[in-house]
């Protein structure tokens, strides 16, 4: 009897160990939450199997030497991701890759310009500024790619506005080259054949498109008005009678500044991005918009205003007339 008692547990045990490693070599009882762990550069299959036991990642580090014994010369040294729940196999696999090298992530809001992008990316240790903007000026960039570059001729500012606004990850290397690219893409992305279409509806090129929501974006105080906001701009552009833009976000472009307040001598600097001196659009983009203030731009209110001012909630005022807006301009 006792013969028999001994003979079930020893039974009971072997089966339950079974269980514990045939479960931990398929990760059924480990936790599933990610894993960032540092393979050291020249560690062997030992030292790899008790820094995954230690992170959590397997639990019994024999039975993962003896499973990848034969792969651990293949194991790739440095930053691995892996999950709590995989089995050996996946783990040998994963460990087999080169890791995944991360990148730098930021964001680059609307209403940048070129300038401001690459002091961001230079202050992240990614580029040196003023390469990056030589790079946006003279680089070549694939115009069957990029479409949209196609008939810019202007040498400075050349890819003003077509910086998409976004967050990025940067790889580590990346030139200046290839973070404009990156962000192209992402231009090249967003704009799509719909808004070519009605570019097109509009009688209006890519590049007046870009220019005209630049504007926008830094006019509009908020998105609720933004498309009123495009539609005073398009009132003018249309117009005979008031056919200067009058926007103080260009003069505050050629003054590389964001004055609050512009003097009678800003509005009178000699320069093609001055809208105060030139009729219609300036001579390219001011800032890289956002979708909002795209769409805004083909999308416009239809309204019968011509000027509108900013109110010091962020709400705007518009107006038909330049008494009405005077008038608007003293309530502030």
């Amino acid at each position: 009897m006792k013969i028999k008692i001994i003979s079930i547990i020893i039974i009971v045990i072997v089966a339950w160990t079974g269980i514990v490693l045939a479960g931990d070599y398929n990760g059924w009882f480990r936790n599933p939450g990610t894993k960032v762990v540092d393979i050291p550069q020249g560690a062997n299959l030992t030292q790899i199997s008790r820094l995954l036991a230690d992170e959590g990642v397997i639990s019994n580090s024999t039975l993962f030497r003896l499973a990848a014994r034969g792969s651990a010369t293949e194991f790739k040294a440095g930053r691995h991701t892996l999950q709590g729940d995989m089995s050996y196999n996946q783990l040998i696999s994963t460990l087999q890759l080169a890791p995944r090298v991360e990148g730098v992530r930021i964001t680059i809001p609307e209403g940048f310009e070129v300038r401001q992008i690459a002091a961001r990316l230079a202050a992240n240790g990614l580029v040196d500024a003023q390469e990056f903007i030589h790079t946006a000026n003279t680089g070549r960039f694939d115009e069957e790619r990029f479409p949209f570059l196609r008939g810019i001729t202007r040498r400075e500012g050349r890819l003003e506005g077509y910086l998409f606004p976004a967050t990025y990850e940067i790889a580590p290397g990346a030139t200046a080259h290839d973070i404009i690219v990156q962000m192209l893409e992402a231009f090249a992305a967003n704009f799509t054949e719909t808004h070519y279409n009605q570019a097109r509806a509009l009688g209006m090129t890519v590049d007046q498109v870009i220019t005209l929501a630049s504007i926008v974006e830094r006019e509009a105080a908020g998105d609720i008005d933004r498309a009123k906001v495009a539609s005073v701009f398009h009132n003018r552009l249309n117009s005979t009678h008031m056919p200067y833009l009058q926007s103080c976000a260009t003069v505050q472009y050629i003054l590389q500044e964001r004055r609050p307040i512009l003097t009678i001598a800003d509005t009178r600097i000699p320069s093609p991005y001055n809208t105060y001196l030139n009729r219609g659009l300036p001579i390219g983009p001011i800032a890289s918009p956002g979708m909002a203030s795209i769409n805004a731009t083909l999308n416009p209110a239809d309204t019968p205003y011509f000027f509108f001012v900013v109110n010091h909630g962020g709400s705007h005022t518009f107006s038909r007339t330049y008494a009405e807006h005077n008038a608007a301009m003293r309530r502030i």
